[in-house]
């Protein structure tokens, strides 16, 4: 697929794989659910606590994705102008995302939440995101949460070729939290060690990185993470960081893809892992799909994908 597609292929179909089962965290509940299967991938019954869409649909951090993908087919001219347009189309005043706000924010006063939201949930740093367009704000971009929304709007702007020096500008659309860029360049980075044919992206990461002083703390977990062994254990995910917020979310990765053979395997760990799976499974699915190509993913879960068709048809 031109523009290294199939990597961003590997985590829309692992985000949708994911889905289902979004924000359980209950880890002995989810074992329950997904108890005699050996494939619990896109579950036809909804499990998550917080809200409902169709199984095969994305939640709400592929579809920052899916936004700006849009955005590129269109062309590659004013990309930031045109991308913020979409953005309020799809998530703005209006849209689905938008109407269930009210609904979202009740789940912060309830200390045991048990409402379902139907249709899909919106993320808080694209409602700041939201809010900053309307206002007109040079950057626009959230303020409050350190989370995976800017890697993901990002990914298919990276994939399309552009330097990593540009990568920032897109970024910061949607979040400006310097946390949240440190660890989305790190993600890069190794993607980018798994399409240019590295055998192991995390010990190219580590040798190139080591003595980097922005990657220090990234590499010196990276490195702690490597001697926990390598039989896969969800209870280290909940000690690690089941959330969606970093540096948890980038650790549990690290975690799950160390002791992992290949796409699907890493993606079934991250869904049975629980918590911010859907977070996880973006960039695991990314990761694998760069080192093991597009033939790697699971050609069922493809088909079970409904955005799938749209990228697999950039030939």
């Amino acid at each position: 697929m031109k523009n290294n597609l199939h990597v961003f292929l590997g985590a829309t179909v692992a985000d949708a794989a994911a889905r289902p089962l979004h924000w359980v965290y209950n880890q002995k509940k989810l074992s329950i659910y997904i108890k005699g299967k050996k494939d619990f991938s896109f579950l036809k019954k909804n499990r998550s606590p917080f809200y409902i869409i169709k199984t095969g649909k994305v939640s709400g951090y592929n579809e920052i994705s899916q936004v700006m993908f849009h955005t590129l087919l269109d062309g590659h001219e004013n990309i930031e102008k045109r991308f913020k347009k979409k953005i309020l189309k799809n998530f703005g005043p209006g849209s689905k995302y938008w109407k269930n706000l009210k609904l979202r924010s009740k789940y912060k006063k309830v200390k045991d939440w048990r409402g379902i939201v139907k249709g899909p949930w919106i993320h808080q740093n694209i409602i700041e995101t939201v809010k900053n367009i309307k206002l007109k704000k040079k950057i626009s971009g959230g303020v409050k949460v350190n989370e995976s929304d800017g890697f993901c709007a990002t990914l298919p702007y990276f994939l399309y070729g552009f330097d990593f020096k540009s990568l920032e500008k897109i970024f910061k659309i949607v979040t400006v939290s310097k946390i949240s860029f440190k660890y989305a360049m790190a993600k890069f980075y190794l993607i980018d060690f798994a399409l240019k044919g590295a055998d192991d992206p995390i010990k190219e990461f580590i040798k190139k990185y080591n003595r980097n002083p922005f990657f220090k703390g990234i590499v010196n977990d990276i490195k702690k993470i490597r001697k926990f062994g390598t039989k896969f254990d969800p209870t280290t995910i909940k000690k690690l960081g089941m959330a969606c917020s970093y540096p948890g979310t980038f650790n549990s990765s690290i975690y799950t893809i160390i002791n992992s053979k290949n796409y699907k395997d890493a993606i079934l760990k991250t869904i049975k892992a629980g918590g911010c799976n859907c977070s996880r499974a973006n960039f695991t699915g990314a990761y694998f799909a760069a080192l093991k190509g597009k033939n790697s993913i699971p050609n069922n879960w493809i088909k079970k994908t409904i955005p799938a068709k749209k990228i697999l048809n950039q030939k």
